[in-house]
């Protein structure tokens, strides 16, 4: 399964909440949170303009950082 990393602006838990809650309601990811460098790593066969799109839906910017 491919693996892609995304900057998203989180500065709290509660950001790192939103993007955990929008990632398991798309489904058919495994994902990590690296809420200190502003990092999230996702393991799936989505497309990645699909990935930004939900990471997109917790209202914070985000940018693709390339497969990993």
């Amino acid at each position: 399964m491919p693996r892609h990393k995304f900057s998203v602006d989180m500065a709290c838990e509660g950001c790192s909440n939103a993007v955990t809650h929008v990632l398991n309601k798309r489904g058919g990811v495994q994902f990590d949170i690296d809420l200190p460098n502003k990092k999230v790593s996702i393991d799936s066969e989505h497309d990645v303009d699909k990935l930004l799109e939900t990471l997109g839906k917790t209202g914070k910017a985000v940018s693709y950082l390339g497969p990993k």
